[in-house]
C-alpha cells in the first residue's frame, strides 16, 4: 500500500487552512496508516492543532485495540474540548476532520465531522465512507439546541447565519448550536480494494465520487493521482482550499492472486 497527497491554496485572500496527514506507523506490534484532512475556517490554528494532536488522542485511548469506535469518539471529544478551552490561543475558528486509519492493511476505521469525505473504491465502485455534515440536512438538531439556519439567496444554508456545516471542531461561539461527534464507519479491505481518497469540499464540490475514484484510478503512483486531482478541481474552477491524500490499495490483487497460485 502506498500513499499520496497534494494540496493547493485557493483563491482567497487568507492563509492556506487545509491540514493532512499521510503516514504508516509501528506500535504495539501493529501496523498503522494514519491519514486526515483538515479543513479550517476562520483561521488555521485549529486544523493545525488536529494535524498535531488528533491521532495521538485516538491512540491514547485504552480501548483502542479492543473497541476502536468507542476510542475515536471519545479522542474526538476531548480534542474538541481541548481546543475550546485554548481559544485564547487558537481564536474563534474551527475545522472539519476526516480522518481514516488503516489497521494491519485489513481494517479500515473512517470518522469524520463537518463536508470533508472520504470515498473508497472496490473494483473500481465509489462508495462514500462519510456522512457530510450540512446545516439543511441536520437543522432539527440546530433548532433543538436553539440555533437556526439562514438560506439566503445565492448563498448555501449556514448555521447562524455563519458557519456552512452541522458539526465542526472549535468555533466557541456557535457551539451551543453544533455537533463535534463524529459518525464512525469500519470496513474490512480486500483484494478487491482499488483506492480510499480522503479530501476537503474543494474537490467535492465540482466532483462526484465516482469521478474522484476514476482519476484516482489511472495512476499507479498515488502522489501523481493526488496531483491530477486537485489539478481537475482546480481547471473546474473550484475557489476553495483544495486538499486530498490517495491511498492505493492495488498491491493487494497482486499478493492474493500469488496466494492463490
Amino acid at each position: 500500500m502506498r500513499f499520496g497527497f497534494s494540496l493547493v491554496k485557493g483563491k482567497a485572500s487568507h492563509p492556506m487552512e487545509d491540514y493532512h496527514v499521510a503516514k504508516f506507523m509501528q506500535i504495539q506490534g501493529h501496523e498503522l496508516g494514519l491519514f486526515a484532512i483538515y479543513d479550517g475556517h476562520l483561521g488555521d490554528s485549529v486544523p493545525a492543532y488536529l494535524q498535531k494532536h488528533l491521532f495521538a488522542n485516538i491512540l491514547k485511548e485504552e480501548e483502542f485495540w479492543v473497541d476502536p469506535r468507542r476510542a475515536i469518539s471519545k479522542a474526538y471529544d476531548k480534542t474538541d474540548q481541548a481546543i475550546l478551552s485554548r481559544t485564547a490561543d487558537l481564536g474563534r475558528g474551527g475545522s472539519t476532520a476526516v480522518t481514516a486509519i488503516l489497521i494491519n492493511g485489513k481494517s479500515l476505521w473512517v470518522a469524520n465531522v463537518g463536508d470533508s469525505r472520504a470515498v473508497l473504491s472496490s473494483r473500481g465502485q465509489a462508495r462514500q465512507m462519510t456522512t457530510d455534515h450540512e446545516p439543511n440536512t441536520e437543522r432539527g438538531s440546530i433548532e433543538n439546541r436553539g440555533g437556526f439556519v439562514s438560506n439566503m439567496p445565492g448563498d448555501v444554508p449556514r448555521v447562524n447565519g455563519q458557519l456552512a456545516v452541522s458539526r465542526a471542531f472549535g468555533d466557541k461561539s456557535l457551539k451551543s448550536h453544533l455537533r463535534s461527534d463524529p459518525d464512525i464507519q469500519n470496513t474490512k479491505v480486500d483484494g478487491n480494494t482499488d483506492v480510499l481518497v480522503l479530501a476537503s469540499d474543494g474537490l467535492w464540490k465540482v466532483m462526484t465520487n465516482q469521478e474522484a475514484v476514476d482519476i484516482a484510478k489511472r495512476f499507479k503512483d498515488p502522489q501523481k493521482a493526488a496531483k491530477q486531482l486537485t489539478t481537475e478541481a482546480v481547471k473546474r474552477d473550484s475557489k476553495d482550499d483544495i486538499s486530498c491524500v490517495v491511498v492505493r490499495f492495488r498491491g493487494q490483487n497482486r499478493l492474493n492472486h500469488i496466494a492463490l497460485r
